[in-house]
């Protein structure tokens, strides 16, 4: 509470001095809407600093690696101050994809094959020019996995990609099969429940790199319609009015599940995260409307010493805006610098 009265007083004071510049007086009459503004930002900000604005929730499975979060990333019980004027769940996810920045990043591609023939495109940032890890054989690797239909060129990886930069890594994007303009060579896109690209993908990144210590980040969770008509009926598809729709007519069928419900359970995490022998840090906000609360396996993750759950309460899907403009920079993009270099740098303290 202190603190707050102290944020509280020098938002009132800053406020003041702004409006005393920019405002007549004479505004609505004698001062009158100089004082309802003033008013009204002050009990805004009361609000703002007292409901909005708070500290995330930290749920991990062991007090080693709580110590180790708050050692050597304090941003995961620092206050998160979401965008003043867009700190809701829903605004927050809409406007990130045209608000934050892409800062250039210069890729190389890769294209591997399959097993079953097909093939999954890569784009590299070797980052040769760092002067923190010279020797590209020790150079710690970031694997990048976007969202569902996400590619490298995803505001929220090139930030990643930016900040990675700074710490001297270097960075590989797994961009999914029929994504990133890359042709479809066997009827199979991707879905949450299979894993057998990202494997490929791991072993092969992880024989490139065999001394390199090696991380990965994932963000959230189309395709070449003429590779499915043999195995679903691609109008049907088309028509799907939700989510659930799509999946019930594509993404359980194209890999083999009986029901839309089977799927969703094999795809669900939370009965992986007892097995899960490697620190995960997870961050959700409880207002995303595509991972609400009541889905979060909070008690799962409780049972786990290795796995870290940060729960902010506000943020939406991938938005986690904060600041009066938020172009360069994202919460999420602090706790992912953070947790990488901590992980680089000290992760032998959790061994």
């Amino acid at each position: 509470m202190q603190r707050l009265a102290m944020d509280l007083r020098m938002l009132s004071r800053e406020l003041s001095l702004y409006l005393e510049h920019q405002v007549r007086v004479g505004f609505f009459g004698s001062g009158v809407g100089l004082s309802l503004i003033l008013g009204f930002s002050v009990a805004y900000a009361f609000y703002y600093l007292s409901s909005i604005a708070k500290k995330p929730q930290l749920v991990t499975g062991g007090e080693s690696f709580s110590r180790f979060l708050q050692d050597h990333c304090p941003v995961v019980t620092e206050t998160y101050y979401p965008t003043v004027w867009c700190w809701e769940g829903r605004g927050q996810t809409l406007l990130r994809p045209f608000i934050t920045s892409k800062p250039p990043v210069q890729y190389r591609n890769e294209l591997i094959k399959t097993a079953d023939g097909g093939q999954i495109s890569l784009d590299w940032f070797d980052n040769d020019n760092s002067t923190c890890y010279m020797d590209a054989s020790t150079r710690p690797t970031i694997l990048l996995l976007p969202g569902l239909t996400g590619t490298s060129k995803e505001s929220y990886i090139l930030h990643m990609i930016h900040l990675s930069e700074e710490l001297g890594y270097r960075c590989v994007v797994f961009n999914n099969r029929g994504v990133a303009g890359e042709n479809l060579l066997t009827p199979r896109t991707y879905c949450c429940a299979n894993t057998e690209d990202l494997e490929t993908v791991i072993h092969h990144v992880h024989s490139l790199y065999p001394s390199a210590p090696f991380l990965a980040a994932g963000v959230s969770m189309g395709g070449h319609r003429h590779m499915f008509v043999k195995q679903v009926d691609m109008d049907h598809v088309m028509k799907a009015k939700s989510i659930r729709e799509f999946d019930k007519r594509f993404t359980s069928v194209m890999f083999g599940y009986q029901t839309i419900d089977d799927y969703y359970t094999d795809a669900s995490p939370s009965p992986r995260l007892k097995s899960v022998g490697i620190p995960v840090l997870c961050l959700n906000s409880v207002d995303d409307v595509f991972s609400p609360s009541h889905a979060i396996p909070i008690e799962t993750a409780k049972q786990n010493p290795n796995v870290a759950l940060v729960l902010t309460s506000y943020g939406g899907h991938i938005g986690f805006l904060e600041g009066i403009w938020p172009r360069q920079s994202t919460y999420m993009d602090r706790v992912f610098k953070q947790f990488v270099q901590a992980m680089v740098e000290h992760g032998h303290e959790l061994s």
